[in-house]
């Protein structure tokens, strides 16, 4: 089970949770309109949810309805 960032980070790129990601598995470059996690590398610790500040980034579990296309989203970033 990874995390994923959503629709909230979108146009914000907070990097608090790269920050405290101990794998670095969290990225986006400058021309990305967000941030990205790699579901390949993600550990699932947990540490990146409670550092952004939109409340953007879920357990891909957990993640709401309306946003689900975004495992993916981030996934193709990657690919």
């Amino acid at each position: 089970m990874a995390y994923v960032i959503a629709q909230p980070c979108i146009g914000v790129k907070d990097k608090a949770c790269v920050e405290v990601c101990p794998v670095d598995c969290i990225h986006g470059d400058d021309d990305s309109p967000q941030m990205y996690i790699n579901p390949n590398e993600c550990i699932s610790c947990g540490a990146c949810e409670p550092e952004c500040p939109v409340e953007a980034i879920y357990e891909d579990s957990a993640l709401p309805s309306e946003w689900k296309d975004f495992t993916q989203t981030n996934a193709d970033f990657f690919a």
